[in-house]
Formats: C-alpha cells, structure tokens, sequence
C-alpha cells in the first residue's frame, strides 16, 4: 500500500512515522522549509521559546508510546510543581485561582450572590436536546457571573475563542456527556470519583487529569525525532497543489522546487488546516469543501519577553488568563520561566504573551515592533512588570486555532459523509476532534491503526 501525507504538522509526521513503522509504503508531503507546523521552538540568548503550543497534559498513553519508539521519552519533562498555582485578571487585579470548590467558597474571585447561585448547581434543569453555547451551558449551572470569569477564563486557555459562539458538546464533551449522564455537574462529579474508587486500578492506566509537560529541549524535540526517523519519506518544500482520482487510487500533483511531479497513491490523507483541505477536495466535492471551510479560525499573536537575570523578580505559578469581560489585550501570559525552569539559563525570567483569539482578531493585524508594545503595557498594568527585556520575539498565527463553534458536531458528520464519498481519502488534524497536541498525536495514531487494516 502507497499512502502520500499532505502536511507535515504534528499528525502528518506521527502518522507517516506510525505508517512507516509497519513497513507501509508513505511519502510526506510539507510545503514549508520545516516539518512541524506550528511547533517551533527557538533558541537565542539563554531562552528557549516556543511559536505555537507551549506544553501539553500528560495524560495521552499514545504520546508516551510514541516518545518510547523514538527513544525520547526520558526527555519528557513536567512542570515545576509552583505551576499547580495559577492566577485570573478579575476585577482589575492579579487573584489565585482556587484549586477546589471550599477554596473557591473562601476567595474573592467571585462576590458571595455568585457563589451561592453556583451552590444551587445540582438544582440545575437539563439543557436543550439541540446544540448549545458555552456561554449558555455555562449560565445555567453555575450563573452569570461565574461564567463571564471562570468559564470564559477555562475556554480562553484553549481556543482563544468566544464562548457565545463555541459548541459546549463540541469543546468539552466530557463535561457535556456528564450532564447528559447526572443531570446536575457537582452530583455528576461526585458519583463518578465514588465509581472510580470503587473501581479495581489496573497498572499503566492513565491519569485522568495529567500534568502539564514538554520537552526538556522545547516541542521541537518531538519534530526533530519524528522528522529524522521518516528520513527520506518526509519531503520538505513540496506543495500538494490538486488530487485526482483513479480507478486504481489516488494521483496527486506537486509543485517542489520548481518543477511540478504526480505521485501515485492508494490512499491520501490531507493532515493540513481545514481550509487547505477544503482547496484540495473542492474539484472532487464542492459540498465537502464547504463543509472545510466553515470551520472558522481564531487568529493569535504570540508575544516572547525575556528579562536579565536579577530584572525582574521571579513571577509565582503556570501564569494567568483574562477574561473577556475584563476588556484587555491580553488573553493571557506565561510564567515560562517558573512553569519549565530549564528553559531560560542563569536566572533569566521568560513571559509568553497570547494576544487576539476570536474576540479581538484586529490586535494579530498589528506589525511585530506594535504587538511587543502592546504586550509590554499590558503586562506592567496587570502585573506590575516594568524593566526593559533584552530579548522579544512575536509570533502571528492568522489562522492560528480552529474554533468548534455551534454546529460542529453536525459539520463533522457532513464531512464524514463527504469523505465517505471519496473512497481512499482521508482527513486528520486539529481542525476535528481536539485542537491539542495530544489529541492530535492520539487521533493520528488511531488513522495509523485504521489504514494498516
């Protein structure tokens, strides 16, 4: 079996090594001068920092496996145990995000009318049999307040997205099943860890919650390995430019430095953004790329502010996120240097700042020079941070994260439909069912399974 990858982000490359791996026949097509995608990671100056994703929960047993067969798994590394800590911008000011309900009932996040009405949550009416909003879902259980600041704050770390606008099935189906499962969130909650108590604990099964980790050298540790065990299988500067069908497969045409080729395929799978697949599909299946395309993107600016040693003070914890309500241009920042100390040499303290998402996609427009500005106001007004930093990078993703809004479950479906129509063509990525590394990783491994059937 001949199997041509278009794509060469995080599940092009663990599907073609997956592929490889089981002595299957695979050519990797990447249209840029890298393989990773948005995982890049940078060194200079005593920093290590990373362009798109920053860690991922280590939760997943498909990455861990992964990091196994190409003997980095070893270089696996977890947060620093402060990151445990992590703070929202409420009501103007810096606050501890609390770690349980009773520390929740005893800060200051939220005033005492909020808390009670979250108190009220097992008292909550099932929600409506059709698709609905976040902000909905949100309203109902825990009140008003509560999700403009801690609901809003959870999605914003995720999909920079906004939660009128996101499918609550679609984000957080485990949290959508449990209502749908308990009625009530809170009871949902506790008769599931009294199960899994009551449960027999089988060795190596996953956590269910996971640590934050990376890579002792940044994600790009992870590239670097998958891309040097597919070797001459990972072509780099070679651009899909259409896809035709056979009665014998696939034949798919490339442009590679200058000269444009055809290759031979039995299968094909498009592991690149939604909108790229919809471009590639749309002369085979013009409903099935109008399906790709309405999967909306948020765009995002990564900002990188790198102090000297002694600079400023060591900033407490993971970091903190802003909610919308609190109308600022940050959605949140990145204690780097606390949460992965190994990044930053000699006492050097890093902030990540993510500006934009889908609330404010006019801030990711602004020149590299004006997001560094921007970020370095925003965090002397929040944070109290006002020494010069001796290293900036910024970062513009314009079509940065896929956004799951309202309707995506039944998008899905449509595009399950629409492949199903093109027997030998497959779909992978972000864009789907998870926007994660390790659902990317996870899903990919799944597609590795499916197509050596």
């Amino acid at each position: 079996m001949r199997v041509v990858i278009v794509g060469g982000g995080i599940s092009g490359l663990v599907l073609a090594q997956g592929l490889r791996a089981r002595g299957t026949e695979v050519t990797l097509l990447e249209a840029g001068a890298a393989p990773g995608g948005n995982i890049q990671t940078h060194r200079r100056d005593g920093f290590v920092t990373e362009a798109g994703p920053n860690s991922f929960l280590d939760r997943e047993p498909s990455l861990r496996a992964l990091a196994a067969r190409l003997g980095i798994e070893d270089r696996i590394r977890t947060a620093d145990p402060s990151a445990k800590r992590r703070y929202l911008y409420s009501g103007g000011k810096l606050r501890a995000l609390p770690q349980s309900p009773p520390a929740l009932i005893k800060s200051d996040l939220l005033p005492w009318t909020a808390k009670l009405r979250m108190l009220g949550e097992p008292l909550t009416r099932r929600g409506p049999t059709s698709d609905e909003s976040l902000a909905d879902f949100g309203r109902r259980h825990v009140g008003n307040a509560a999700t403009e600041v801690l609901v809003d704050a959870m999605q914003t770390g995720i999909y920079a997205g906004d939660m009128e606008a996101l499918s609550v099935a679609a984000v957080f189906p485990k949290v959508a099943q449990l209502e749908k499962k308990h009625r009530s969130l809170l009871l949902g909650m506790v008769r599931e860890r009294k199960a899994e108590r009551a449960a027999p604990t089988l060795a190596g099964t996953p956590s269910t919650t996971g640590a934050v980790a990376s890579f002792d050298g940044g994600l790009g540790v992870l590239v670097k390995a998958l891309a040097g065990a597919l070797g001459p299988a990972l072509r780099l500067e070679a651009r899909a430019v259409g896809l035709r069908r056979e009665a014998a497969g696939w034949r798919v045409a490339v442009e590679e430095r200058g000269q444009r080729t055809e290759l031979e395929a039995d299968r094909v799978v498009l592991a690149v953004p939604a909108f790229t697949a919809a471009e590639l599909v749309r002369p085979l299946d013009a409903a099935l790329a109008t399906q790709l395309d309405g999967i909306a993107y948020a765009p995002i600016a990564v900002v990188h502010l790198g102090f000297a040693p002694g600079a400023v003070p060591p900033p407490d914890g993971f970091g903190f996120l802003v909610p919308a309500v609190e109308k600022r241009r940050v959605l949140g920042v990145i204690h780097v240097s606390s949460t992965f100390p190994w990044r930053t040499e000699g006492g050097r303290v890093l902030y990540t700042c993510l500006i934009g998402g889908a609330r404010r996609p006019d801030l990711v427009e602004l020149d590299e020079a004006a997001l560094v500005t921007l970020a370095r106001e925003e965090l002397r007004l929040m944070a109290g941070v006002t020494a010069e930093p001796v290293l900036t990078e910024a970062v513009r993703w314009k079509r940065g994260i896929p956004q799951y809004n309202l309707g995506h479950l039944g998008r899905l479906a449509a595009i399950d439909e629409g492949v199903a129509r093109l027997p030998g063509l497959f779909l992978t990525g972000n864009a789907y069912r998870g926007v994660g590394l390790t659902d990317c990783v996870r899903e990919a491994t799944g597609l590795v399974d499916t197509l050596a059937r």
